[in-house]
């Protein structure tokens, strides 16, 4: 096939507030032209919800307990791809494309073993201003490049925000200001004070992020490339909140996911509502561009039901998280109705994902996390409860549930040999620390 270039551009911690999404108060005037030229998923979720376990199931098709990568990759954390993972450049490489990587990644502390013919990293991590304006601006310089190979491209760009950065006072270098009032927080927190400060600066950050969006689709058109490139939208998790990124919980894992490609096989502003995993992208662009199988690929090809196919739905999601800040080993499943997430370690019923002592924006369940605990099984009813705050876990009349999935979920985890199983993963730092004992005592 005459395969076009692709683009895969994600976003930190952007979970799926966009107006595309149903967001009024945020303006995304470039991703949501995205979907209306495109097609949208609306029940589009990550399988992990901190960044880089999600990335890294996200390129490799595998899980984060398969593919290695448990917990962050970055600073001492140091977690990485097992070296037999296929990275989807390598697929692209294989196939012809010349590739590229700008901006962030998160899947490894080595990006160079990745496979791209060229890196460009940000590498300023206390950078005050807007790091995707300008990473958007070294993309937009690559496309309008001459001396780039003549060849199809894939070319992976990755914009920092609206990431929390904990050097600047508001947590988010803005470009752009938001008034208190225009907000949107969501229900399962409390609006006060805090919450609209905080959402009011991030949804500016957000809106910095469509800016960067914005400039390289500017380039693209500009270089005449738009007609054939598969531009991918998405984001490696949820937004930065509390009950939301570092739970399992439905706004820590909804994600967003847009393809627009005029040359595609679908309708521009299709909106598809089958569960969709991220765990799902590389078998479903190998299916769909012709590119090597991933015969090792653990999610499912979705490219049948964008080429208006029958196409077998997704049954059940499954997410997970093991490593973050700490140890917290959780597993979840989620039907169309129902979502069930048991945690292997009774640890605090949130962790914090606010990169702040004292968070400003808070829950209203549970009304005081430094008191509260992980249950070992939750049950949620999503139609029923859709912001998951009615545990039905010891619920008599969920009994039948419950046991459904429990089994569903283990079975998974067997198919799958997750480490849990078996024993609690020791992080990198473990092993290091025990060499330097090791080493000390010889």
């Amino acid at each position: 096939m005459n395969r076009p270039n692709v683009i895969l551009i994600t976003c930190h911690d952007l979970g799926q507030h966009l107006g595309c999404y149903g967001i009024r108060t945020v303006d995304t005037p470039h991703i949501d032209r995205l979907a209306t030229e495109g097609v949208r998923f609306s029940n589009s979720f990550c399988v992990a919800p901190q960044c880089s376990p999600s990335r890294a199931a996200m390129v490799t098709g595998r899980y984060p307990h398969s593919n290695g990568v448990l917990g962050l990759c970055h600073g001492g954390f140091k977690w990485d791809l097992h070296e037999s993972e296929t990275h989807l450049v390598r697929r692209f490489a294989a196939a012809g494309y010349y590739t590229t990587l700008i901006g962030i990644q998160h899947e490894t502390p080595h990006p160079k073993r990745l496979g791209f013919d060229e890196l460009h990293l940000e590498m300023d991590d206390t950078l005050p201003t807007a790091r995707a304006l300008q990473c958007a601006d070294r993309a937009a310089a690559w496309l309008a490049d001459p001396s780039r190979p003549k060849r199809p491209f894939f070319l992976q760009f990755g914009i920092y925000e609206p990431h929390r950065h904990p050097s600047h006072p508001t947590c988010w270098p803005l470009t752009h200001q938001k008034p208190r009032a225009e907000v949107t927080v969501p229900g399962y927190l409390k609006r006060d004070d805090g919450a609209a400060e905080e959402f009011g600066y991030f949804e500016a950050s957000v809106r910095t992020a469509d800016d960067a969006v914005g400039r390289v689709m500017a380039a693209l058109n500009q270089a005449g490339l738009a007609e054939n490139t598969l531009v991918i939208f998405t984001a490696d998790h949820g937004i930065p909140f509390p009950r939301a990124k570092c739970t399992l919980y439905d706004p820590g894992l909804q994600v967003p996911l847009i393809l627009r490609w005029p040359k595609g096989p679908w309708q521009a502003g299709t909106v598809h509502q089958a569960m969709i995993s991220n765990v799902d992208y590389v078998p479903t662009l190998c299916d769909l561009l012709d590119l090597p199988p991933a015969a090792d690929a653990q999610g499912q090809s979705y490219a049948a039901l964008l080429r208006g196919q029958p196409c077998e739905p997704r049954q059940e999601l499954f997410a997970e998280m093991t490593y973050h800040d700490y140890y917290d080993p959780l597993r979840a499943i989620r039907t169309e109705r129902h979502k069930l997430i048991v945690s292997f370690c009774h640890n605090k019923a949130l962790m914090n994902p606010s990169q702040q002592y004292r968070p400003k924006t808070i829950t209203i369940v549970p009304a005081d996390p430094s008191l509260s605990r992980h249950a070992m099984v939750q049950l949620y009813d999503l139609q029923a409860d859709p912001l998951e705050q009615r545990n039905l876990a010891n619920d008599a009349g969920q009994a039948k549930v419950k046991c459904d999935l429990l089994a569903r979920l283990h079975r998974w985890m067997l198919e799958t040999r997750d480490p849990l199983l078996e024993a609690i993963p020791m992080p990198p730092i473990h092993h290091e620390a025990l060499a330097a004992l090791r080493q000390a005592a010889e």
